[in-house]
């Protein structure tokens, strides 16, 4: 195993297909083939699923790409602290978030510091966001998933409360896929008070849910604090539940010194303490 094997396999893994990282990389394609395959054969191992122009990891290649993106995140901020560049002045931070609310006021104030950083954010349920985050796949997250992994640092940005329960017997719900803790949180309650609605619409995303409610499939549930300002619906707040769910910003423990994750951290912080 060489260095250029491992950096080759990353490159190809987070890019998805060996033509797109030879273009991001500036390494010829002919020579990152090479590279993967003279890893492949020299431990017997199949690191990728190969689909016309596109590759996906196999389970090893996924196990090993979590390895990698560890190894030359720690590289990074080698390079870093050995060029004395720990100040924040730019790059680029890949966020995972259940929800764009709570996360983009931090990305406002990064901004505000270094107006050369750029922003990779994607958005999913909190089960999802998490396996991003342990996989190497995002630098910090922002969830409703609360963590006691010894491998990750949290810190809670706010808590909701009041979460709508005997009001909803009988109802249309219009919920989040599984893995959100919106729903998790409301169907554990209800199913704790026996409480039974008439159907559940499932969609994939909060603003899914949003414009099914808006279109009267059913009543829908949000925290109070992503709830807005939007004149179609009406809030609805029933006092008979006090569950709370709290929002988190989190990193890896091994990566809180990386100048971005930092400085991510920190805002949270200023984030939470204004909150």
């Amino acid at each position: 195993m060489t260095p250029s094997q491992l950096r080759a396999f990353h490159l190809v893994a987070e890019a998805g297909s060996f033509s797109a990282a030879g273009r991001a990389s500036g390494i010829s394609q002919p020579n990152l083939s090479g590279q993967v395959t003279a890893l492949e054969r020299a431990y017997g191992v199949r690191l990728f699923e190969r689909r016309g122009r596109s590759v996906t990891p196999t389970e090893t290649g996924r196990q090993l790409q979590g390895i990698t993106a560890r190894l030359f995140a720690l590289q990074d901020e080698a390079k870093a602290l050995l060029a004395g560049e720990l100040a924040l002045t730019r790059g680029h931070l890949r966020i995972a978030a259940d929800s764009a609310h709570h996360v983009v006021p931090i990305m406002a104030a990064l901004k505000k510091r270094a107006g050369d950083l750029t922003f990779a954010l994607s958005i999913d349920n909190s089960a999802v966001v998490l396996e991003r985050l342990l996989r190497g796949e995002a630098d910090v997250a922002v969830m409703a998933k609360s963590v006691s992994d010894p491998r990750l640092h949290a810190l809670r940005l706010r808590t909701d409360g009041r979460v709508p329960l005997a009001a909803r017997a009988g109802q249309e719900l219009v919920l989040r896929e599984r893995g959100s803790i919106t729903r998790e949180v409301l169907e554990e309650a209800m199913a704790a008070a026996d409480i039974r609605p008439r159907s559940i619409v499932e969609v994939q995303t909060r603003e899914g849910v949003r414009e099914a409610v808006a279109a009267g499939f059913g009543v829908g549930a949000v925290f109070a604090s992503e709830l807005g300002e939007d004149r179609r619906f009406r809030r609805i707040d029933v006092a008979d539940s006090d569950l709370l769910v709290a929002e988190y910003a989190v990193c890896l423990q091994e990566r809180r010194r990386v100048a971005l994750v930092r400085a991510f951290m920190d805002e949270a912080t200023q984030t939470a303490t204004s909150a």
